[in-house]
């Protein structure tokens, strides 16, 4: 699925939004003024990004204008109604559209799948064909390479395809005997220990805190996921 980011300094807008757009099936990155959802675009493999446009330290026009120089990933303008002014700006400097607030969350959602059907027949985000990345975490198809914050992890080929399964099912939970069964194509004797082995030599490479991962979580009685926002 798609990695959206809201920039709003109204937290509980941003808050709202999260909601709506998580229910969607979309991972959501946060900003709270135009420096932040900056440095998110910079870091993150980002879809599509709402800006709003009245933000303190950098305005969402700004914000904008600097994110041009670097991507063409859609952007959506958050405005006021007394903001016709700043819409054209936008729209002219390369907004792809605008919801005025207060917004309905569902013409709001119908716009982000719009523009992101758009994008992707565009050949936007082709990268994803041979890159996955969720939060610090990226793995690079073509290269077989998993880095976190830009650091290689030395895994091996099948702890490289159990990552590379639970990444493309983020947010999907599986059981020992069904993982295995994807991943090593064969009947699932003994899996559940053999799994269990090798998720926990994953996590002691990608996880700060083995003991309480971020990434790849155990659903009591049911299995593995890898967490869909990486939080």
């Amino acid at each position: 699925m798609y990695n959206i980011l809201i920039c709003d300094d109204e937290r509980d807008i941003v808050a709202a939004l999260k909601i709506y757009l998580e229910a969607e099936g979309y991972t959501c990155f946060t900003a709270f003024n135009g420096r932040e959802a900056l440095d998110v675009l910079r870091r993150e493999k980002i879809h599509l990004a709402l800006l709003d446009v009245m933000m303190p330290e950098m305005d969402g026009i700004s914000a904008l204008a600097k994110l041009r120089e670097e991507s063409n990933v859609p952007v959506i303008l958050l405005t006021a109604k007394s903001e016709d002014t700043d819409k054209v700006l936008g729209l002219n400097i390369g907004a792809d559209d605008y919801v005025t607030k207060p917004f309905n969350p569902v013409e709001l959602c119908a716009r982000v799948r719009s523009q992101l059907r758009r994008y992707m027949q565009l050949g936007g985000g082709k990268e994803d064909e041979e890159a996955l990345a969720i939060g610090p975490i990226r793995l690079d198809e073509k290269a077989k390479e998993v880095t976190r914050d830009g650091e290689v992890l030395s895994l091996t080929p099948t702890e490289y395809e159990i990552l590379r399964f639970l990444m493309r099912h983020a947010g999907e939970v599986f059981p020992p005997r069904e993982l295995y069964r994807r991943v090593w194509n064969g009947e699932p004797y003994g899996a559940e220990n053999t799994v269990s082995v090798h998720i926990r030599h994953i996590r002691e490479k990608l996880e700060v805190n083995p003991a309480e991962p971020r990434f790849i979580k155990a659903v009591w009685g049911q299995g593995y996921k890898f967490e869909r926002s990486g939080k």
